[in-house]
């Protein structure tokens, strides 16, 4: 790497440490979900009911046999539900790390906090694969937040999950998944351009 790639890379400890604090309140938020809105089944509100305590209730003949109490809350209750507020944090952070990796909190954190105890990086990395699976993370997260706000069951939870297990091989192994799609397109020539060697 020439003297000029050298300026434009960053610590690659840096983004798997980004991914680990990404991975804890990812963990978070799929608990929240299984045990929340977004998984819920309707009960009988009545202890000793028709339906029996205890019980999901069959809406087979009441509304096209959908017992998941997403669908029967408001869009309001939906937004308010924890694991949607906390994945929607989440998604911001994906979308300051794409915006402005430099000033996004937990690569500030690294930076300040963390880099300065570390000896220096044997080697630095190109940027713009971990950005790109920041883009990555805020895909997939919205996805889940959207159609979390349409009354989807299993959608916010499934996408918290499927990007935990992106952040936490990251941050474990450091086997970035969406840095390795990035380089599978840039090879395709769908996005940007290899950088020379040397400068």
């Amino acid at each position: 790497m020439g003297p000029a790639a050298a300026a434009r890379g960053i610590d690659p400890r840096g983004p798997r440490f980004v991914a680990g604090i990404t991975a804890v309140l990812l963990l978070v938020d799929v608990f929240l979900g299984l045990t929340g809105l977004s998984t819920a089944q309707l009960f009988d509100p009545a202890p000793f009911g028709f339906f029996g305590f205890g019980e999901p209730v069959d809406f087979i003949f009441v509304a096209g046999g959908t017992p998941w109490l997403i669908t029967f809350v408001s869009p309001l209750q939906r937004f308010l539900d924890p694991a949607f507020l906390l994945l929607l944090v989440i998604a911001l952070l994906f979308l300051w790390g794409v915006v402005s990796p430099r000033t996004a909190p937990w690569g500030a954190l690294y930076r300040k906090a963390v880099a300065p105890r570390l000896a220096p990086p044997k080697e630095l990395e190109d940027p713009r694969p971990p950005r790109f699976a920041q883009g990555v993370g805020l895909f997939v997260s919205v996805v889940g937040l959207v159609l979390h706000l349409l009354g989807v069951p299993w959608a916010l939870t499934i996408a918290a999950a499927a990007a935990f297990v992106a952040a936490f091989l990251n941050a474990v192994f450091g086997l970035c998944l969406g840095c390795q799609l990035y380089l599978l397109l840039q090879r395709a020539g769908v996005i940007g351009r290899a950088r020379p060697a040397s400068a």
